[in-house]
């Protein structure tokens, strides 16, 4: 079960070179203590742009349009995948989901963030790369971590699936 407080953050775009990564789309979740909605806030930069749009904020909870035990319910099972899955060692070395994709979760019982928030791209098996490598099966729990995410910002954004 999932903390009663926590925040995260997806970022599509941590992979860089000899330049910094450029992210394509940012989302943040949060959930206050002592409350049962989660803020929601989240931008994406379109192809051929160089910044991200505006932050938008939305709230999740609390409305007759968003079922509530339904974003309970994700949010205990992305708690759960985050807290079996391993990071890259050392950390924000390489991208090594492949999904060019980071989380961050906050909470009082875990601190969790795979590919660093700005960095990282080595290449397996040269220098810089993760000394830890994912199985098949964490890739794929990796991934649905990610549609985890995706779902709950589309339900804040007029109840419309998120690709990132």
């Amino acid at each position: 079960m999932a903390p009663k407080e926590y925040s995260l953050r997806i970022q599509k775009g941590i992979t860089g070179g000899f330049a910094p990564p450029t992210p394509s789309y940012i989302a943040t979740i949060t959930r206050p203590l002592n409350s049962s909605s989660l803020n929601i806030e989240h931008a994406s930069r379109q192809d051929g742009t160089a910044n991200l749009g505006s932050f938008a904020p939305k709230t999740l909870g609390n409305d007759a349009e968003v079922n509530q035990a339904s974003a309970e319910k994700l949010i205990d099972e992305l708690h759960d995948i985050l807290k079996s899955l391993p990071t890259e060692q050392p950390p924000g070395s390489e991208d090594i989901y492949g999904l060019d994709t980071s989380i961050f979760w906050g909470s009082d019982d875990l601190t969790w963030v795979n590919g660093g928030m700005g960095g990282g791209g080595g290449v397996t098996g040269q220098p810089g790369s993760s000394t830890v490598q994912p199985t098949t099966e964490q890739k794929a729990q990796f991934k649905r971590a990610v549609e985890i995410v995706q779902d709950l910002v589309g339900e804040a954004i007029l109840n419309n699936p998120v690709s990132i």
